[in-house]
């Protein structure tokens, strides 16, 4: 019997060995999916607990017609997304209508190379609902009329959260490249 197998098996008869093989196997890759949708990496391993917790009381549903990986994945994004609801209204908010915007069309990416470290730093720094909508869309490959549903929001306010966020991080990354260049 195949190794997945085997675990997913013992999951699916509440063997806590089995749980915590599958924990061990994907915990640090997903928490990587976590952290992509919080301000901290303490807020998402309380995703991460609770999409494992989902992931457990569920596996019995997964009908192995995609990879696991892909099913647990799809289900601490959602359990992301949960929790950002439930935590929206305990945040503080930018007003879009206040929030400048800034042309870049004199602005050369291709000399650019930012390290991974930056890119996620930045990011990571992002307004809360620039980096939803963000993620969503250009990470996990969602249209903006899936991440309106999702998120509770207009279509057209998902696309112009997206815009924003792509503005907001430009400005970001020049900063970064005119710093360097001073030095």
């Amino acid at each position: 019997m195949d190794i997945h197998k085997e675990i997913l098996a013992g999951c699916i008869k509440g063997e806590s060995s089995a749980q915590q093989k599958l924990f061990d196997a994907y915990s640090r890759l997903l928490l990587g999916v976590c952290n992509r949708y919080t301000t901290n990496i303490e807020e998402a391993e309380d995703i991460l607990q609770e999409g494992f917790v989902k992931i457990f009381l569920n596996i019995k549903e997964f009908k192995g017609d995609a990879p696991i990986l892909a099913w647990m994945r799809r289900i601490m994004i959602n359990t992301a997304i949960t929790h950002y609801h439930k935590m929206k209204k305990h945040r503080y908010h930018d007003d879009l209508d206040e929030v400048k915007e800034t042309k870049f069309d004199d602005c050369r990416w291709e000399d650019s190379d930012f390290t991974r470290e930056e890119l996620y730093n930045v990011i990571h720094r992002m307004p809360e609902g620039y980096r939803m909508v963000f993620m969503l869309y250009a990470v996990e490959g969602y249209k903006h009329r899936e991440i309106a549903e999702i998120l509770g929001i207009d279509e057209n306010t998902s696309k112009s959260q997206f815009s924003r966020a792509r503005r907001w991080l430009q400005e970001r990354l020049i900063k970064i490249k005119e710093s360097e260049k001073r030095r």
